[in-house]
């Protein structure tokens, strides 16, 4: 054959279709009779109200009629998780492993219908279902399969949560299911899950699968419905904690909902990650890179990298490759195996993508899309890229959740890294380079829980996944993502600590009205009048207001004055707070030996400090013992300065995966009056063991115990702004601390009661992680060790490749 009839024929060849048979789903359909009721208790609950899910790859495909939750589907669904719990745990880590390893075997024997049944209802290609999503299903179960074998002696120390509420989005409907179920099954916990009312039909297929293992009724439910039914399953008082991914905004209204109620939360939220191109990048793999991170399941992917930021000298080339890339890419039915991308879940989400587009042109990008045009019998958007985009414009800072990519330009990796973090969002990024030291120089300082080096869109069981930030917090797989469905076994004996908080409370009244006349000295003249400041940034301070507040012993007698800090004061600290950042550098090390620095000062002072808390609390064999246990804590935590050491995950990739524990960042912390000394110690100390800054309100009603502190600080070399304390009312001062963007973090440890409610609320503004909660500082399985670590960092996952 000539030579040029072959490379014409190459050269004008188009793909045959290669649909793939949607029989056995129908038939699935059929037996149904396309019309589902709630799995609840092991059986199928009939429901009153129904709405339809459709085929978005088809149009006007009506797929089933699915039930509509109300509240008493959701009371009786978690009445049955109740009931299932007991014998769940009692089942043990073994028994537990083997349910889950069947269902990892069930998964893959369904393999097929699952994939098709969930491009049917998603729109996503069925390679992405069948190659990408269905394997990783049952890799989730397989995984924690092992960890319930392991819970016992791996987590001594944790307990089940209980009854847990997952609420799960539409993007990866049976994938999500699997990241939730899984881990919570492990760790002995029953659920009620709630899939999104778009896509619901996977997740009622594996409520058969549950069935067919002969999972014990009750320890899996499902409840299908529209926001009406999260909302109800969410407010539920049997429901121990709340799973969630989805939008920041609805993330936001969950914790205001839940806020006081005690429930844990974990948040997978939403993101608008950076794609870092370097100058020295291989270009080809950038693109094919591009294809993975933003037209992968239609850019439908919370951390798709939908800002391409490309080196200046690279970007008009790159930017030339991925438009020619562009050009080859397929839009079509979703079960076609030949096609790339395909169809939008919904009209509305259409619209949604349609009016950002729309926007981002009105405000100066430049649109390019290929020529050819899309289907029109179903719900398509070609693939976009939007140029000559601001870092400030509306589609650069927006999670559009659609198959459209910002391109921008940096100089240095300076600048690169600025405008990877110019975001609220921290979810995950990519970074492409050829150069090693440059990639892991750069992805540490990105403020995202997943970095991708020269890949993008790497999922594993064994590795941790979430965001920073108003991306959410929580983890989802690998040991990470375990202590979300676990608490610590001595939260089930909270009443010592309590009590003792009460005991404290009436030791030292809270002033009312004028304040007592200070008693004269031995001498009959009055003692020197002393009042503490507030301590910012290294120094003492006035406090803004100018108001003073009587610190009483437990006969109501004054024993001295403490500053009144109000809402400036606490802006001045965070401030503050910042400009120490510096902090989180240092070395391991070097926060190791001042923290060893603050305990040796702390005992020098140990007599002094003790009388103080004496006078304060009237009890000096208490205030002798709480002296002693600070100290002692200080070295604990001087200890895990450098041994809290992160993980190389073990997943099935080439890659190295480095789980790195990471400083949060500032963080605001509210002392009881417990122990005065003891319980701001053991809050402080691992924080900046760590390597984060914090704002500190000390106990409201024994404050002189902090503030007489500041002469340690100042002569140990600690930095200005590391520690920061405002003294004065926690009614006032912990809702403006929880409520500051400037905030990454809040810890909520005096006593509890309506200013917890207002604390977690006010932390939705910028989805900060809250730590709420009293405990007995003197117990070590309470105020040291792990737990208190954790709460002070945040995992980030760097997924390197190596090999050929």
């Amino acid at each position: 054959m000539d030579g040029s009839l072959i490379k014409r024929v190459f050269e004008t060849m188009e793909y045959g279709p290669a649909p793939e048979a949607d029989g056995p789903a129908k038939e699935w359909l059929d037996r149904h009779e396309r019309r589902f009721g709630h799995y609840i208790g092991g059986s199928w609950r009939p429901a009153n109200e129904h709405f339809a899910t459709n085929a978005p790859g088809r149009k006007n495909a009506k797929l089933a009629d699915i039930a509509q939750g109300t509240d008493a589907d959701v009371d009786a669904a978690v009445q049955a998780a109740t009931k299932a719990l007991p014998a769940w745990q009692k089942l043990g880590g073994h028994g537990r492993a083997r349910y889950l390893y069947a269902i990892a075997r069930h998964v893959q024997k369904h393999a097929r219908l699952l994939s098709v049944l969930e491009s049917l209802d998603n729109g996503k290609p069925i390679r992405e279902s069948r190659d990408v999503d269905v394997p990783l299903v049952a890799r989730h179960f397989y995984h924690h399969a092992g960890w319930a074998q392991l819970m016992e002696s791996e987590l001594p120390d944790s307990a089940p949560i209980g009854v847990v509420g997952q609420i799960i989005p539409w993007n990866f409907p049976l994938l999500m299911l699997a990241w939730k179920i899984a881990p919570a099954l492990a760790m002995g916990n029953t659920l009620v899950l709630k899939p999104a009312e778009l896509t619901p039909l996977t997740a009622l297929l594996f409520a058969e699968i549950c069935h067919e293992v002969g999972l014990p009724p009750g320890v899996v439910n499902i409840v299908t419905g529209d926001g009406r039914t999260g909302a109800a399953l969410t407010a539920h008082p049997g429901v121990a904690k709340i799973a969630f991914t989805g939008s920041t905004e609805v993330g936001r209204i969950i914790r205001k909902a839940t806020a006081g109620t005690g429930k844990k939360l974990s948040m997978e939220l939403g993101g608008k990650s950076p794609f870092v191109v370097f100058e020295d990048a291989d270009l080809d793999s950038v693109v094919e890179g591009v294809v993975d991170a933003i037209w992968f399941n239609q850019g439908q992917v919370c951390c798709a990298g939908s800002r391409i930021l490309a080196q200046e000298s690279v970007a008009p080339e790159l930017l030339a490759k991925l438009r020619a890339r562009m050009e080859t890419l397929r839009v079509g039915d979703p079960l076609d195996k030949a096609i790339d991308i395909g169809a939008i879940v919904a009209p509305v989400q259409l619209e949604r993508i349609q009016e950002l587009v729309k926007q981002g042109v009105d405000e100066g990008a430049s649109l390019w899309q290929p020529s050819w045009s899309c289907p029109t019998d179903g719900v398509f958007y070609p693939p976009t890229v939007l140029s000559d985009v601001q870092p400030a414009s509306t589609v650069a800072q927006v999670e559009i959740f659609g198959p459209v990519v910002v391109f921008m330009t940096f100089r240095t990796p300076e600048e690169a890294v600025s405008l990877a973090n110019n975001t609220t969002y921290g979810l995950a990024a990519s970074v492409w380079t050829e150069s090693l030291n440059l990639a892991l120089d750069v992805a540490p300082k990105i403020k995202a829980g997943t970095v991708w080096i020269n890949c993008t869109n790497v999922f594993d069981a064994a590795s941790g996944f979430g965001g920073y930030r108003e991306s959410g917090y929580g983890r989802e797989g690998g040991k990470e993502g375990l202590y979300e469905y676990v608490k610590p076994r001595w939260m089930a004996e909270t009443k010592r600590a309590k009590k003792d908080a009460k005991s404290a409370a009436k030791l030292s009244p809270a002033a009312t009205g004028l304040a007592p006349a200070p008693q004269p000295n031995d001498n009959g003249v009055p003692a020197i009048d002393r009042t503490a400041k507030l301590y910012i940034g290294g120094k003492q301070a006035r406090p803004d207001g100018s108001y003073v507040l009587p610190v009483l012993d437990p006969k109501g007698r004054v024993v001295g004055h403490v500053g009144q800090g109000n809402r400036k004061d606490l802006r001045n600290a965070v401030e503050a707070a910042h400009a120490a950042s510096g902090w989180s550098k240092q070395t391991a090390h070097l926060r190791a030996q001042v923290l060893y620095y603050l305990a040796e000062n702390l005992e020098a002072r140990s007599a002094e400090l003790a009388e103080r808390i004496a006078a304060m609390t009237g009890d000096r064999k208490r205030a002798q013992a709480e002296v002693k246990k600070s100290v002692e804590r200080l070295f604990t935590y001087g200890a895990w300065a450098d041994k809290h050491d992160g993980l190389v995950h073990a997943t099935p990739h080439r890659n190295v995966t480095i789980a790195m524990n990471e400083p949060i960042g500032v963080v605001g912390i509210v002392c009881g009056d417990a122990h005065p000394l003891l319980g701001f110690v053991s809050a402080v100390a691992p924080c900046i063991a760590m390597g984060n800054t914090v704002v500190v309100v000390p106990s409201e009603r024994a404050p002189l115990a902090a503030t007489d502190l500041y002469q340690v600080f100042d002569t140990s070399d600690l930095p200005g702004g590391v520690v920061n304390i405002v003294t004065g009312t926690r009614d006032e001062l912990a809702p403006v601390l929880a409520a500051h963007d400037g905030v990454d973090s809040i810890w909520y440890l005096a006593e509890e009661g309506p200013l917890v409610a207002a604390v977690e609320s006010a932390s939705a503004g910028n989805m900060k992680r809250t730590f709420c909660g009293e405990r007995d500082w003197m117990d070590d399985t309470q105020g040291a060790g792990r737990e208190l670590l954790r709460e002070a960092t945040q995992v980030k996952n760097i997924w390197v490749p190596y090999g050929e």
